[in-house]
């Protein structure tokens, strides 16, 4: 949870308690076994929470849980009281083997350094800056394979996902990621965590290059209604991305 520790200490239990009540409904809404069950599989972090889960659910944890956990969030801020703080997430997508019955393992540091990671971080305050955003996901290049990769999300593909670096200050990771902020494409997000990438440009494209060169190509974009005006007198190929930015 963004900015946990700086919540005055009467209103800690309150709101994390609110964070494990949507946390509750998300996970039965999306067909996720509560980890809470199996001794070990829970682990509270005070700010938030590492789930254990079988292998067999982590196509769910990206689809529909994300989207799920996402408009859940935006239906807390809107109902909650103007005191209440804002629950505002950071969430990490992982697989690996765990030790049984304790639940050991690098699989638990790995996603714990995603999770901490500069760029997921900067995505969380992109997302908020640029429309008001509450969750930002980081999924592992494992894990991308096994879910999205592999065609067990239909609700996302690849090109809703950013593909980045996952850095921790301090500390020896440096991991190939992939990020998801619900409600921003991937070529809006890439300058805000990348910077000095174009939006639209490679590294924020998940999608075939065009056969021509770049340097025919031109990219728009358009964040309103456009009526009778003129952009361009000529246009030789256009592709209209409808996707919410």
């Amino acid at each position: 949870m963004q900015g946990y520790s700086q919540i005055p200490e009467t209103k800690m239990a309150p709101v994390r308690s609110d964070l494990d009540d949507v946390l509750t409904n998300v996970l039965a809404h999306s067909g996720v076994p509560d980890p809470r069950i199996p001794p070990g599989a829970f682990k509270d972090t005070g700010d938030g929470a590492i789930l254990v889960l079988p292998a067999a659910d982590i196509a769910r944890l990206v689809d529909p849980l994300l989207e799920n956990l996402h408009a859940a969030l935006v239906r807390y801020d809107r109902q909650r009281l103007a005191s209440a703080p804002p629950i505002r997430l950071r969430a990490a997508v992982h697989v690996g083997p765990l030790s049984l019955p304790d639940h050991r393992g690098d699989a638990i540091n790995e996603v714990c350094r995603l999770l901490d990671s500069q760029v997921v971080r900067q995505a969380l305050t992109a997302a908020q800056e640029h429309r008001g955003g509450l969750l930002a996901a980081v999924v592992s290049e494992p894990a991308f394979r096994r879910t999205v990769r592999a065609g067990r999300t239909p609700g996302l593909d690849a090109e809703h996902f950013l593909r980045a670096t996952a850095r921790v200050d301090g500390k020896a990771f440096e991991e190939p990621c992939w990020l998801y902020v619900p409600r921003m494409t991937p070529h809006a997000l890439a300058p805000l965590v990348m910077p000095g990438t174009p939006s639209g440009g490679k590294a924020a494209s998940t999608s075939t290059p065009s056969a021509e060169p770049e340097s025919s190509s031109t990219v728009f974009r358009f964040v309103g209604p456009m009526t009778d005006t003129t952009v361009i007198n000529e246009v030789k190929s256009m592709r209209i991305d409808r996707r919410r930015i």
